[in-house]
């Protein structure tokens, strides 16, 4: 049988490539940060990575992280309900719960698994999950594996409108008349994203508040692209959109701003937490976060609660990085948000500007289908507040030398 297997995995692999969307992964030779070695010696500026406070290589997470190794050992052997529990999982749980604002946290091995475990035990086939168009694949994974009925609104649509395409037939719906079809469901939670990766869009949480309390719904925000630095204090979505205690359930990561290793959580109201703990399956069957991880993400909290210093020079090197960007004739997405999609619409070219960049000692990917939309093609560059200004300036001289190389600008 892997004979078949094999030559349909080699014809499509070749189709891959022929599209100009394969993905080769590239080998660092380095701790990350935002200068980084490749594996064959050149040096050159990450601007590809989430690494958004610098924290990756942060003494004192690393600090932390070695604490925690060597006064709780490599690993647990177990899940959290045998005997893999340790006093500085209860720690971070609370930490976490006092710096999002909910009542209780609870642990998971990626947020991917949060989102993986949230939505099958609290929502049956009598309930309803209305889910945004552009939403994480790790929410639509979750949603697969629950038996509520589904509604997926268009993206930045919150109104009352449903819009048929006449070139393709598909119905479009906004969030409120999703929310009017599934009236009768007996539970009704609402999904997003807090900030959409590809875009670096941050969802009108205010308007979706004011939503779900009309029409008695539940909000979950996965805000892995916010937490640490979105917001005057670093909270996350909520705080910048204002909507603290309004939110249900906040699912987010420790693998991007909080030190970029791996671990995430679901931040929520406290039987949510308690229910989770007994029905949510990826944390009854995976192993407990190492708690090395543990106590570097312990460490970043504590920075990121004494002060703001990180968040602030990531917001002034974002807003030089956008404008430098913008006058020298990029089309990219608007916003403020270090997420900055350079669109380029063309696959191939995509993947040219940033073979290019590399050589120019810029270090950014290429986006393509199925990451991103078809005729959305881009390089997504994430700012870090370890980024120095010559590096940005270096980094706009670097793309726009390449973009008049490759016809990109006149």
């Amino acid at each position: 049988m892997y004979g078949a297997l094999k030559d349909d995995l080699t014809k499509k692999l070749a189709a891959i490539r022929a599209d100009g969307t394969y993905k080769n992964e590239r080998v660092i030779a380095t701790p990350q940060g935002a200068l980084i070695r490749t594996s064959d010696g050149k040096e050159v500026v990450n601007f590809c990575a989430n690494n958004y406070l610098g924290l990756s290589n942060h003494p004192a997470v690393v600090s932390g992280a070695r604490a925690a190794l060597d006064g709780r050992g490599y690993g647990l052997s177990s899940v959290r309900f045998i005997c893999g529990t340790q006093d500085l999982h209860k720690k971070l749980e609370k930490a976490v719960a006092e710096f999002l604002g909910t009542e209780d946290c609870i642990l998971f091995s990626s947020c991917f698994d949060a989102n993986g475990g949230v939505f099958e035990p609290l929502l049956d086939e009598e309930s309803a999950i209305i889910t945004d168009s552009l939403n994480h694949a790790s929410i639509i994974d979750g949603v697969r594996l629950c038996k509520a009925k589904r509604w997926i609104w268009k993206h930045g649509d919150l109104g009352d409108v449903e819009e048929t395409d006449p070139d393709t037939g598909k119905t479009a719906k906004g969030l409120e008349r999703c929310l009017k079809e599934a009236k009768d469901a007996k539970f009704r939670m609402i999904a997003t994203d807090g900030v959409f990766s590809m875009d670096g869009d941050i969802a009108d949480l205010a308007a979706i508040c004011d939503l779900a309390e009309k029409y008695d719904a539940l909000v979950m925000v996965d805000d892995s692209h916010a937490t640490g630095f979105t917001g005057a204090k670093g909270r996350g979505t909520w705080e910048y959109r204002g909507v603290g205690g309004r939110v249900d359930i906040i699912t987010t990561t420790f693998g991007k701003a909080l030190g970029g290793a791996s671990g995430g959580c679901v931040a929520a109201r406290k039987e949510i937490v308690e229910y989770l703990r007994q029905k949510a399956r990826p944390y009854l069957f995976s192993n407990t976060l190492a708690p090395s991880i543990v106590g570097g993400t312990l460490a970043a909290l504590e920075l990121l609660t004494k002060s703001t210093e990180l968040r602030d020079r990531l917001e002034a090197n974002t807003r030089r990085f956008r404008e430098k960007m913008t006058a020298a004739g990029f089309d990219i997405r608007p916003g403020v948000h270090p997420i900055v999609p350079v669109m380029l619409y063309d696959e191939k070219l995509a993947h040219a500007m940033a073979d290019r960049l590399l050589e120019k000692g810029v270090y950014v990917i290429g986006f393509s289908f199925p990451v991103v939309p078809r005729g959305k093609a881009r390089i997504r560059v994430q700012i870090s507040a370890a980024h120095t200004t010559e590096q940005i300036d270096a980094a706009v001289h670097a793309f726009a030398e390449a973009g008049k190389e490759l016809g990109v600008l006149k």
